[in-house]
């Protein structure tokens, strides 16, 4: 996740989210529960993440972790469930316009946030118009594009306060759309759209939710022990959370453990109840009973700083490095651990043709971006290097310092120097940080992981558009904005032809090897069999903890 801004507004027709729900057990929510006969008496649970946890600012964060995070600390208008369910969150009731574009939300009188404030429709004002303020920051204010003046804020021509959002005191929200959004209740699941307490924001000022304690939460589980550097800490059961009769852990204890033998040595160890699995510990493990696979809707790729290094502006550099690149050889032998190799930048299975049910990526799919052919690779890399006047380059690779970021580094390493003259330097570093340079464009080449928010080929192709905030590498092509453009406005109630524009907006990313996409992801792992009630979805946040327990 990563995620993208720019001219990428709100998608019109979006199928359900490719959800997987959980593996062990069924989910609890607001509207059931567990038998609590079948609940251990000690109901902890220990979890475990391959990197460090970025940020708890609903405002600023970027990424898996953090998001995970705040989608169990932090609760929104609505809650999204097994299956994508949308479950009652601070919203009790809603209504929405004969044209779907006014939504008025009644919101409960029991929502607390962890110091005893009430959660009021204020806090979503406060929350929604610091995101959308261009002086935050937000990487992903891109979302509210189609909320009133949403654009207009961001690019610093309307003020804040005009966006289309209003509290009529402190139990009703309206807001305003400028188009009706199908999916919009989907929205209010996400983190982003998350309230914050404007008096805790403004005691902390620059120090807010940089540490645990300079937080407030309003979700079923509050953070503790977190220093904003640390590798350890603790979600804890959340004694003013509205529905905390559904909430049965105590605590859920996450750390970092990035060695995978590490994991599974305290996964056997009884150590932890949860671990990510890599290489031949997917083989070994596959019939154990503990064994999750957790498909993604993400997409590993190699992006490159067009901004920096002029030679990567030259599409036969790009084309030869893609070339080069056995993905088949990385996937099978390399990562082992059930990773597919791309059709393109869109992961398959995300979305189907509106018409023939045929799936995206396959749509898309014109044999370029993805394919290795090592002798036209050395051909089109002696061509870029007489073209820029060079024999010999060197490139630094900067990747995650993870099991899986250092090896594919490492197998990339050893694939784009069979293109002579050319030397990679390796550099892994903590997944905070390569976020931090990322965004600054601070890199050469960078392996960046990408999933995608909703099950939506625009989810993924928004990236890339030449205004988009995630857009780090700075790529841009005329031709695949105008297309991106077409699909979010002109055509974007026509379903078959948004399809053609995402199909060949993706066919020009692949032709000029915008990227070059690396293998589809999955997160293969064991899980103890007695933790049920779990959610995890393949598409948006991954993780919903609020009814996972601890069975006998």
């Amino acid at each position: 996740m990563k995620i993208k801004k720019g001219s990428v507004t709100l998608l019109v027709a979006l199928p359900l989210l490719l959800l997987a729900a959980c593996g062990n057990g069924k989910s609890a929510s607001s509207s059931g529960g567990v038998n609590k006969s079948n609940l251990a008496a000690k109901q902890v649970v220990n979890w475990t993440e391959k990197s460090e946890l970025p940020s708890i600012d609903p405002s600023l964060a970027t990424d898996q972790i953090s998001f995970d995070v705040m989608n169990n600390v932090g609760e929104g208008l609505y809650r999204l469930g097994k299956d994508n369910k949308v479950l009652p969150g601070i919203a009790t009731k809603t209504k929405v316009s004969k044209d779907g574009k006014t939504y008025t939300f009644t919101l409960r009188k029991n929502a607390k946030w962890s110091n005893g404030d009430k959660v009021t429709a204020k806090d979503f004002v406060y929350s929604w118009q610091r995101i959308n303020n261009p002086k935050t920051g937000s990487q992903y204010a891109y979302l509210y594009s189609g909320i009133k003046n949403a654009d207009k804020i961001q690019a610093g021509k309307k003020p804040v306060s005009s966006l289309g959002i209003k509290a009529d005191g402190d139990y009703k929200l309206t807001v305003s759309l400028e188009k009706a959004i199908p999916y919009f209740k989907l929205l209010m699941g996400f983190p982003s759209f998350f309230p914050q307490n404007q008096k805790t924001v403004e005691k902390y000022g620059d120090k807010y939710a940089t540490q645990s304690k300079y937080q407030v939460y309003n979700g079923p589980f509050t953070l503790q022990g977190w220093t904003g550097t640390n590798n350890k800490w603790t979600l804890v059961k959340n004694k003013n959370y509205w529905d905390k009769k559904h909430v049965y852990l105590s605590k859920l204890v996450d750390q970092v453990v990035k060695d995978p033998q590490t994991g599974l040595n305290m996964f056997q160890g009884k150590q932890v109840d949860q671990t990510v699995l890599a290489g031949t510990q997917v083989a070994n493990m596959k019939s154990n009973k503990a064994y999750f696979l957790g498909r993604e809707a993400r997409n590993s790729y190699l992006e490159y700083n067009y901004k920096k290094i002029k030679a990567f502006r030259n599409v036969n550099i790009r084309k030869a490095m893609s070339l080069a690149i056995n993905r088949k050889q990385l996937v099978t032998n390399v990562l082992s651990d059930g990773s597919t190799v791309p059709r393109g930048f869109v992961t398959d299975g995300l979305a189907k043709n509106p018409k023939t049910g045929k799936d995206f990526a396959k749509d898309a799919y014109n044999g370029e971006g993805v394919v290795y052919d090592l002798a036209k690779a050395k051909k089109a890399w002696a061509k870029g290097l007489k073209q820029e006047g060079k024999k010999r380059v060197t490139y630094t690779l900067m990747a995650d310092d993870t099991d899986a970021g250092k090896k594919t580094a490492e197998f990339l390493q050893s694939q784009l120097e069979k293109l002579p003259g050319l030397k990679i330097d390796v550099q892994t570093i903590p997944y905070k940080t390569r976020l931090t340079r990322s965004a600054k464009g601070q890199f050469q080449l960078v392996i960046t992981n990408w999933g995608a928010d909703f099950s939506d080929p625009i989810s993924d192709l928004g990236l890339f558009t030449s205004d988009n905030s995630f857009n780090n590498g700075k790529w841009a092509n005329k031709e695949y904005d105008q297309l991106i453009d077409k699909a979010n406005n002109v055509d974007a109630n026509n379903p078959e032809k948004r399809w053609a524009d995402m199909v060949k907006a993706e066919k020009v990313l692949m032709s000029d090897q915008g990227n070059a996409p690396l293998y589809n992801g999955v997160v293969p792992q064991l899980i103890n069999t007695k933790v049920k009630g779990y959610v995890y979805n393949t598409a948006g946040v991954p993780w919903n903890w609020k009814g996972i327990y601890v069975e006998k």
